[in-house]
């Protein structure tokens, strides 16, 4: 089973590392944090036992491997924001991953290019900036990253249904 208690130290490692580059992560909603697997065999098993608590809202195919959502029983607290949501994904054909919360997801009003432009001394990832479904600008802080988007995962998940 995941420790959601670990949680608190990955966010708080991406918000110690956001606030050294003047972003204050609570003032914006975190939809979603995600967890990685090394293996087809162990996505499977998390899912089976994250389903006995939690809710999957969706599971689809991105990126040639499945990914799963799920709304938590009890949403993650953390700086007294509520994350209500985990995003599980399978790894990608060919590559591993060290099991562990990976990176978070938020959502912002303003345009990528508004966004950044608050921050110029900050090195976005624009490549997923011009995807057609859920484009995002992507921050790398060492070993984990955050992403922002303007539609939450639940808001995306509910246009896709």
């Amino acid at each position: 089973m995941i420790d959601f208690s670990k949680s608190q130290d990955f966010l708080t490692t991406i918000s110690n590392a956001l606030k050294e580059q003047g972003i204050t992560l609570s003032d914006y909603f975190i939809d979603h944090i995600c967890y990685r697997v090394g293996s087809m065999e162990r996505y499977e098993e998390l899912k089976k036992e994250l389903s006995q608590e939690h809710t999957l809202l969706h599971e689809a195919m991105v990126s040639n491997r499945p990914i799963a959502a799920y709304k938590l029983k009890e949403p993650i607290l953390f700086a007294g924001s509520e994350i209500p949501l985990l995003e599980l994904p399978a790894p990608k054909p060919g590559s591993s991953y060290e099991e562990g919360f990976e990176h978070a997801e938020a959502v912002i009003k303003e345009s990528f290019t508004d966004f950044a432009a608050k921050y110029p001394h900050i090195e976005f990832d624009w490549k997923g900036s011009k995807k057609a479904h859920n484009p995002e600008l992507r921050i790398k802080l060492g070993e984990v990253a955050i992403k922002f988007h303007h539609l939450s995962l639940e808001e995306v998940i509910a246009q896709e249904k």
